[in-house]
Parts: structure tokens; C-alpha cells; sequence
């Protein structure tokens, strides 16, 4: 009996030579992404670094000769909220607070009650109703801060520090529900069939809603809330319209206050100071909602 030898396999040239140009290539790619991408995290990051650094620079005036500050003090961030004579930042802070909390409550309710008939409910004029947002909606809102602001005034909402909370509260909710769209595209997604298999169990309406979709669209809710809270945080159009004092005014409007020519020597550095505070209350939310949104993705199951 004969023993066979197996014989090697053998590999094309063209084919070796093939590969390893793919490699080359890949090896390339990867390593030109990965620069890219760390050139544009230092980018971003670099600014946000020099904000931090300069709230704590003891020279409070915008003009210096490096670009990180070389004395540090935490002076910037204790004046700003003790020396009320010339602006008080720290009533601004509040009441901006206030006004994105509540804003962000009626946000949520709205879109979610809005989205829910327009996904789940057929009536009359419902096509209509989702015609005519989609069509206001493509209009910029800054074409209506004239009118809005006559009618504030003609209702005055614009005269006392507590009549613009309750103008910036109605101006920022008031339109809310007509963002009802990415929250419906979400819910056209939940099969029909558990609405129905709810009502066959003895369901309510309230019930389904709040029992069947409500849980599953935690992950929509919780962009909805961060959305709601940071457009009366951030804005700075409407609330410049309507608050005509320094009394009234909001974070948004207090930065920018610092950055007026009889302001900006004594107040730079406090600006760097206001605008990292600005930032916690988003950055808190963010933290609180990813929390929220994973566990929610984590239970929701759809199909």
C-alpha cells in the first residue's frame, strides 16, 4: 500500500499580491479616519477647554497675551452670583430655569397628546390639521416676534418681571404641539394590534396610552424633553424682544449683556464663568435622559 502526500496549496501571485494591496489600502483608510477624526475632537474640544480655563482667569479683561490664562481664581464664579449691584446674574439663572421646566413639561404633554391623535385616531380635517402644521413649520419663527411682542404688550405681559415669565412661558409652549411629526413617525411604528389587544382586555383609551404607548416611546419622550428644555435655555430672539429690562432679563440675554463695551473689561472672565454655568444644567439633563433612554430601550420591544 502506497502513502499519498498531500501537496501544499498554492497561492496565485496576482492573488497574494491582490490581498496584500487590499490590506495597504484598508490599513490607509483606517489610519487617515482615525486622524481625521482626533484632528476635529481637538476642534471641538479646544474651545471648550479655553472657555473652562478663562472662567477661572484672574484677569477679568477679554485681552491677553496667551491664550490660556497663566493666574487662576475662583473669584470669576463667586462674584457672578454675589455682586447683584451692577447685574444679577443669579436671579437670571432662575428664572430662566423655572421658565425651560415648565416650558419642557407642557413640550412633552403637548407633542405627546398631539402625536398621539394624528397617529392613532382618524377624524375629520385630520389630514388638513398635519397639512397645515407642516406647512407652518417650514416658516422661520423669528417672522412672528414683532407681532408676538404688540400682543404681549397689548395684554401686559411685558411691563413686570412676572408678567415676561408668563409671556416667555405662553410664547415658547404655545406652538409646541405643532412639532408633533418625528413623535408620530414613532408611533406609526407600534403595531395597531396592542391597541387592539388592550381594548379586548377591558382597556381604556387612557389606558392604552398611557399603559401601551407611553413605555415604548421613552426613547421619543426623552428627545422630546431635552429638545423642550434647551430651546426657552438657549433662546435668545424672542426673549430679546420681550424682555425690555435688565430685570427680566434671561441667561441668555445676561451674556450677552456681559459683552456690551461698558461691560466687557470687569465682566470677561466672568462670561467664560456664566456660560460653563449655562452649560450643567444641560449637561445634568443629558446624563438623567441617556439614563432613562437605555433602560427604556432595554424593556421596549416592538413587533
Amino acid at each position: 500500500m502506497s502513502a499519498t502526500t498531500a501537496s501544499p496549496v498554492r497561492t496565485a501571485p496576482g492573488t497574494a499580491q491582490h490581498e496584500g494591496g487590499m490590506h495597504a489600502r484598508r490599513v490607509i483608510g483606517d489610519a487617515a479616519s482615525h486622524i481625521f477624526l482626533a484632528v476635529m475632537a481637538i476642534v471641538w474640544l479646544v474651545p471648550v477647554a479655553w472657555v473652562l480655563m478663562e472662567s477661572f482667569n484672574a484677569n477679568t479683561a477679554p485681552y491677553t497675551s496667551t491664550f490660556f490664562p497663566t493666574q487662576y481664581t475662583l473669584d470669576n464664579y463667586v462674584k457672578l452670583f454675589t455682586e447683584t449691584e451692577v447685574m444679577n446674574f443669579g436671579s437670571m439663572f432662575m428664572r430662566t430655569l423655572i421658565i425651560a421646566i415648565i416650558v419642557c413639561l407642557i413640550n412633552v404633554f403637548f407633542v405627546l397628546s398631539v402625536a398621539y391623535c394624528m397617529s392613532r385616531l382618524r377624524f375629520r380635517l385630520r389630514r388638513a390639521f398635519m397639512n397645515g402644521a407642516l406647512i407652518l413649520g417650514m416658516f422661520p419663527g423669528i417672522m412672528s416676534v414683532v407681532a408676538i411682542y404688540f400682543i404681549l404688550k397689548a395684554m401686559g405681559l411685558t411691563e413686570s418681571s412676572t408678567g415676561t415669565v408668563v409671556a416667555l412661558i405662553v410664547v415658547y409652549a404655545a406652538g409646541s404641539g405643532a412639532a408633533f411629526y418625528v413623535m408620530k413617525g414613532f408611533m406609526d411604528t407600534i403595531p395597531f394590534s396592542l391597541d387592539e389587544a388592550a381594548i379586548l382586555d377591558g382597556c381604556s383609551g387612557w389606558q392604552v396610552f398611557t399603559k401601551i404607548i407611553l413605555p415604548i416611546t421613552k426613547p421619543m419622550i426623552v428627545y422630546q424633553a431635552i429638545v423642550g428644555f434647551m430651546i426657552p435655555w438657549l433662546d435668545f430672539v424672542l426673549a430679546k424682544a420681550i424682555c425690555r429690562t435688565q430685570d427680566n432679563y434671561t441667561v441668555s440675554l445676561g451674556l450677552w449683556q456681559m459683552l456690551q463695551r461698558e461691560y466687557i473689561t470687569n465682566w470677561f472672565a466672568r462670561f467664560a464663568a456664566g456660560a460653563v454655568c449655562v452649560s450643567i444644567p444641560i449637561a445634568i439633563l443629558f446624563v438623567l435622559m441617556q439614563r432613562f433612554y437605555q433602560s427604556s430601550m432595554v424593556g421596549a420591544v416592538k413587533g
